[in-house]
């Protein structure tokens, strides 16, 4: 379709002639736009952040920063992008004309060798410098926040990026020491206005497709006569089949904007959080209110893949270590599940069919993702894994306990990478369930953990290793929480 077309730091640009494929950042090369690198090709370094509007949480606009290197350009039709070259306003107060603040303090501070993860640096140093409740951060007394700065920056808006020659410091020091948006700044003055409104795509060349409806009605009616689609939304997951494996479609369905795939629901029986959602969004949105899904959130990949990645697309791979089935599994979180002859509701515990299957039958999507109220009080997530943030789990475990008087009511225990679904940990519910929450329960219950599902050896993780970190979770766990419970 000749006029799909994306703004590029102001300037409309039409998409064609890109293959359907072709992601953002070899658009923005192909245009002399070469401050966007490719480093990694798969969303774990962060050398192609863009800027992109996005509908907003606190004003009617948000940029936000992502994976220039995962998102197909096509998928922004409409849309406006911001690259480390746009950022650049002549005249900003106080900085050489030609620079943002954010690209003054990395200069003078020191944040760049090379320069070749620079520019992605910037741009997600600038998705925070925007951020519209950035606000003075008090620092502890004891010095113990080492992660948010005086000026309300929060070092997780970098977690996807990485230096390797530059050393950290001094780009932690330039992005505390940003100030304030002016009033001018015509990129502040973009967020007091409506985000672009998401466009019907009909983007075809070389025999394949890009293709994005209004309404769900017509993407499940589209769904069920090209039961071949890939259906994408952030693309976190596709984008490196795209990249790493050389994949290719002959369609694909883009349901990131529909609107009946973006409420979030509070109700007095569950919450409903639509599957096209981002993971920023919802985490902002819920504001801490689901403590088990505000200790998943800051584990989940990085902030760069938050912004794109959704429930309904983790769970839709059917992965075995995607980071939210186990907290799912553990709040006991169903599924809306959706095709052209209506809807169902399935609970979590029973969509796993297998390595990679499910009970979803063909042109049929993930709605919401709905969760029972009230929820347990004692909750953790816990994440092994080779880095602190940014990496693939090797284990993971949610816990939702329910402890009246020292005794354990309810426990509910969702593991990821010991087998080849997400799966709940039955037999260890029912040793904790009835019980004293004492170091004697927690101990036992540990030992039926450690042979829950079916762990085996791979280059992340010995199934020995696994066996012991479900163990050692549990008594983490009770560990962590007996301070605060009765035992």
């Amino acid at each position: 379709m000749v006029g799909a077309r994306v703004t590029v730091n102001g300037e409309e640009a039409p998409i064609a002639p890109a293959a359907p494929h072709t992601t953002v950042l070899d658009f923005l090369r192909e245009r002399g736009l070469t401050g966007t690198k490719e480093g990694c090709a798969e969303g774990e370094c962060g050398a192609c952040s863009v800027l992109v509007a996005r509908p907003g949480v606190d004003k009617p606009t948000d940029w936000v920063a992502v994976n220039a290197c995962l998102v197909p350009v096509a998928a922004l039709d409409g849309q406006e992008i911001v690259t480390a070259e746009g950022l650049a306003t002549a005249g900003e107060p106080g900085c050489p004309p030609g620079l943002h603040p954010v690209q003054e303090e990395m200069a003078v501070r020191g944040g760049s060798q090379c320069g070749y993860c620079t520019p992605g640096f910037v741009c997600s140093m600038a998705a925070e410098y925007y951020r519209p409740d950035r606000c003075a951060h008090p620092e502890p007394a004891d010095g113990t926040d080492a992660e948010h700065g005086p000026n309300g920056f929060d070092l997780h808006a970098l977690s996807g990026n990485l230096c390797r020659c530059t050393g950290y410091r001094p780009i932690r020091d330039a992005a505390f020491a940003v100030g304030r948006p002016a009033d001018d700044d015509p990129l502040a003055q973009r967020r007091e206005q409506d985000p672009p409104a998401p466009v019907a795509t009909e983007y075809v060349r070389d025999d394949s497709a890009f293709l994005r409806k209004s309404t769900l009605a017509e993407t499940l009616r589209l769904l069920r006569e090209r039961p071949d689609a890939v259906v994408v939304a952030g693309s976190t997951d596709w984008g490196v089949e795209v990249n790493i494996r050389a994949r290719r479609a002959g369609c694909v369905v883009a349901i990131d904007r529909l609107p009946e795939l973006r409420e979030l629901r509070v109700e007095d029986d569950f919450i409903e959080i639509g599957a096209a959602l981002t993971l920023t969004e919802i985490e902002r949105r819920l504001d801490g209110s689901v403590p088990l899904l505000a200790e998943l959130f800051p584990q989940f990949a990085s902030r760069l893949i938050r912004n794109g990645a959704t429930f309904g697309g983790n769970l839709g791979t059917g992965s075995p270590i995607g980071d939210s089935p186990p907290a799912l599994l553990a709040l006991e979180a169903s599924l809306l599940l959706a095709d052209a002859d209506g809807e169902r509701e399935v609970p979590l515990a029973d969509y796993f069919t297998g390595y990679r299957r499910s009970v979803r039958r063909p042109g049929e999507l993930i709605r919401a993702v709905r969760i029972p109220l009230p929820l347990s009080p004692v909750v953790a997530f816990h994440k092994i894994a080779k880095r602190r943030f940014d990496d693939i789990s090797s284990v993971a475990v949610g816990f939702a306990l329910d402890i009246e008087d020292g005794i354990v009511r309810k426990a509910r225990i969702g593991l990821g990478g010991v087998a080849a679904t997400p799966i709940r940990a039955l037999a260890t519910e029912v040793a904790l369930e009835g019980r004293p929450w004492s170091a004697e329960t927690a101990e036992a219950a540990a030992r039926v953990l450690r042979g829950e599902g079916t762990p085996m050896d791979d280059h992340r993780a010995s199934a020995l290793y696994r066996s012991a970190m479900l163990g050692q979770s549990l008594l983490k766990l009770h560990a962590q929480t007996t301070e605060a419970v009765p035992s």
